[in-house]
């Protein structure tokens, strides 16, 4: 059976919660509504509805000029096993020492690396996404330079493959957290699949707010891998739980928003130490002073 989906865009996230909120309405009625800030530095917002049936196109229209949006796209979407076609697509990862991999490719893990169990399934953070990988190479150069985590945190963790892989390479606990309870279930699951139960304790929270995060500062590394409006918010926070000396290693940014997160972080006493940029997408290591 195929499904349909119906996109748009317009300025303003006002607007468009406000479009979004009117979709329910549509007859027949969408089975999923989505509002999403584009990251292109545009300012537009991207509205879109998913169908089990062909929309009303005539409907669509009127709602597009009421709330000034762009006219929508109406497009089918063949059913498809995503996660079958994932897992056929989805090559394993290598990120220095790391190992990332589906249950699928269970038998390619080279003896010398340290493996990562991420299904193609869940949450963000499989490895293959330029951020997550740029974290990943950011860890394996502070481990080649002789740096140890004493005490790691993993801010918006996804699947928590950040957390995990400084739990595979020290012996000290890793404390995790996640705003989106589904992500905390997921980093649960990956945890526990990974042989790591009680090394990684993962709690659902909006960056630092949880006490169990709050008690272990200060961290001598903490990940950030979220998105840079987030970022921002999260310097001061960051001044304050991450210990002198320590490091922060961040990304979920674009390249051409770096120096923006850059400057904002210096302004708090964290530089920059090192800059990875992955296609379009950038890793930030800095160092508080």
């Amino acid at each position: 059976m195929s499904t349909f989906t119906a996109l748009t865009t317009l300025t303003g996230k006002q607007p468009a919660e406000a479009l979004g909120a009117a979709m329910e309405n549509l007859v027949p009625e969408p089975t999923g509504i989505g509002v999403f800030e584009m990251e292109d530095g545009s300012g537009l917002w991207e509205v879109g509805g998913y169908f089990l049936e062909h929309p009303d196109e005539t409907a669509l229209a009127l709602l597009a000029a009421a709330f000034g949006a762009q006219d929508f796209v109406v497009s089918e979407v063949p059913e498809t096993d995503w996660v079958a076609h994932v897992k056929r697509e989805l090559a394993p990862v290598v990120a220095g020492r790391f190992f990332v991999y589906g249950s699928h490719d269970a038998d390619k893990v080279p003896a010398d690396a340290e493996p990562l169990l991420i299904e193609a399934a869940m949450a963000f953070g499989t490895g293959h996404h330029g951020t997550t990988l740029g974290c990943l190479r950011a860890l394996d150069r502070l481990a080649n330079e002789g740096f140890v985590g004493h005490r790691v945190a993993d801010i918006g963790c996804g699947t928590a493959v950040l957390g995990m892989a400084a739990a595979r390479i020290w012996p000290e606990h890793v404390y995790a957290g996640d705003i989106d309870e589904v992500a905390v279930d997921v980093a649960l699951a990956n945890v526990d699949a990974n042989g790591l139960t009680g090394r990684v304790t993962c709690v659902e929270a909006a960056g630092f707010e949880h006490p169990t995060l709050k008690e272990k500062a200060p961290y001598d590394l903490v990940f950030a891998n979220i998105l840079k409006g987030p970022l921002i918010d999260l310097a001061p926070h960051m001044a304050e739980h991450l210990q002198v000396g320590g490091y922060a290693i961040l990304s979920g940014l674009l390249v051409e928003q770096a120096e923006e997160v850059i400057a904002r972080y210096a302004d708090v006493g964290i530089g920059l130490i090192n800059r990875d940029d992955i296609g379009e997408w950038s890793t930030l290591t800095l160092r508080k002073s």
